[in-house]
């Protein structure tokens, strides 16, 4: 008879051990760390260098913006009227309805309008960063800016990251004035207010204090917003798939760590 050359005590196919699969995890873990680590000291240096795309910085500027108004308004608007129809009844009852406006604006301002407005950049900017980004890797075409001795990081990267760190705080101002306007709609369903009175009524509640914090962990949520997606697009695999699976990772990515700056943060501004 011919020898059995499927002997089922010695199969091919084994089931990795606990052990080997939590030092393969933990080794895959440090050298995306090292990755991320040599990608922001590159983008870094390069940030501070004489060839600063200018033209590219206003065309990712006008995209970041016209991409995002539409649907920032659309949900500062509803934010300002759930937020005002939410909280009016409780107030009602204690007898302190003129107290609403100042704060739905500070509630506003201070986090529903900068973290808000990020995750929505995060899922409309990122992923498009991220998908533009990685189609160009599987084309080849940064390949191409590499052997003609065009540095990809100048045109690609630094124009991106800045246009996004530039845009989400002009974004998010924008989306706090939307979200203060839906507030003024929202009290006009029960009660007649004046649009001067609501304003009165809400900026007197508004201190430096609520705004100055809330602007500058903007800026952080779009250096982040930028980093990731272009990270994610730039190490893209050469497969037509991981254009899909960068715009995804640089969602979910962004979005956890936008949770995360905006936690310090917070933690930060309860100390002054």
């Amino acid at each position: 008879m011919p020898k059995n050359l499927y002997n089922s005590d010695e199969s091919t196919l084994k089931t990795p051990s606990f052990i080997t699969l939590i030092k393969d995890k933990s080794v895959s873990f440090f050298i995306d760390i090292s990755n991320v680590i040599e990608y922001l000291k590159t983008v870094m240096k390069n940030l501070f260098t004489k060839t600063f795309e200018f033209q590219e910085f206003l065309k990712q500027c006008y995209q970041i913006g016209n991409k995002s108004v539409g649907l920032i308004s659309i949900t500062g608007i509803i934010v300002g009227l759930v937020l005002t129809i939410q909280s009016r009844p409780p107030l009602v009852e204690f007898g302190a309805v003129a107290m609403l406006p100042g704060m739905v604006a500070i509630s506003i301002i201070r986090e529903m309008g900068p973290v808000i407005t990020a995750l929505i950049c995060a899922g409309k900017i990122g992923s498009s960063m991220g998908a533009e980004l990685g189609s160009m890797r599987v084309t080849e075409q940064i390949d191409a800016m590499e052997v003609s001795n065009t540095n990809p990081i100048n045109f690609l990267i630094i124009p991106r990251v800045l246009a996004a760190t530039v845009m989400i705080p002009l974004l998010t101002l924008y989306a706090d004035a939307i979200g203060i306007f839906g507030s003024w709609l929202g009290i006009n369903i029960k009660d007649n207010v004046s649009l001067s009175l609501f304003i009165n009524q809400a900026f007197s509640q508004v201190e430096f204090i609520d705004v100055f914090p809330a602007v500058i962990k903007s800026f952080f949520f779009g250096a982040v917003i930028g980093l990731v997606g272009c990270y994610k697009g730039y190490n893209a695999g050469r497969g037509t798939e991981s254009v899909g699976i960068a715009a995804n990772s640089a969602v979910v990515t962004s979005s956890l760590l936008l949770i995360i700056v905006d936690l310090i943060a917070v933690q930060i501004t309860d100390l002054f």
